[in-house]
């Protein structure tokens, strides 16, 4: 192996190390927020409210366009990601509620 390809080995497996890392950091991010959004879900269940709420999913989304631009991240792909989420949410309201 040359001193190039050794060098390249060791900065790809410090990449590799930081997405580990970062995955760990979504994942428990992920749990930590859908622990509240649970708690969401059974509080609009106690109070009869409806298990979705357009407007704050409309603001939401506005939001995370916009942090998505300040972080150089495709707007499209974080709109992806919170529909998917809000959709999930949503289905755990719903099952609150039955």
């Amino acid at each position: 192996m040359t001193d190039a390809v050794a060098r390249a080995a060791e900065v790809l497996k410090g990449h590799r190390e930081s997405i580990d890392r970062l995955d760990a950091i979504l994942v428990y991010t992920l749990g930590e927020r859908f622990k509240h959004t649970q708690a969401v879900g059974r509080l609009k269940a106690e109070h009869a409210l409806p298990p979705s709420d357009p407007a704050r999913e409309e603001q939401q989304i506005a939001r995370l366009t916009d942090l998505a631009n300040r972080a150089d991240l495709d707007p499209e792909f974080a709109k992806k990601f919170l529909n998917f989420i809000i959709q999930e949410v949503i289905q755990h309201h719903k099952q609150h509620q039955s």
